[in-house]
């Protein structure tokens, strides 16, 4: 899953991925910063493990303070 977020500066993307590995069903999760601002940052993020709750992504993406802006990529299996 491919999801473009904002967070607030504040929030380091090492915190940020860490509390989302902790996610159900999230083993990998990378983070690329594409845009800084003042006071946030524009990250995509790449998580990769099976079954991914996004409303768990999501909850956490909000106690971190960060917003998805959209979701840009799913890849889906049977298997």
């Amino acid at each position: 899953m491919v999801i473009d977020a904002m967070k607030p500066r504040e929030t380091t993307i090492l915190d940020l991925s860490k509390a989302l590995c902790g996610g159900k069903g999230v083993d990998e999760v990378d983070v690329t910063v594409t845009e800084v601002d003042v006071k946030t940052e524009t990250i995509k993020l790449t998580l990769r493990g099976s079954n991914i709750d996004y409303d768990k992504v999501s909850g956490i993406m909000e106690q971190n303070g960060a917003i998805i802006r959209s979701v840009d990529e799913v890849n889906v299996s049977t298997t």
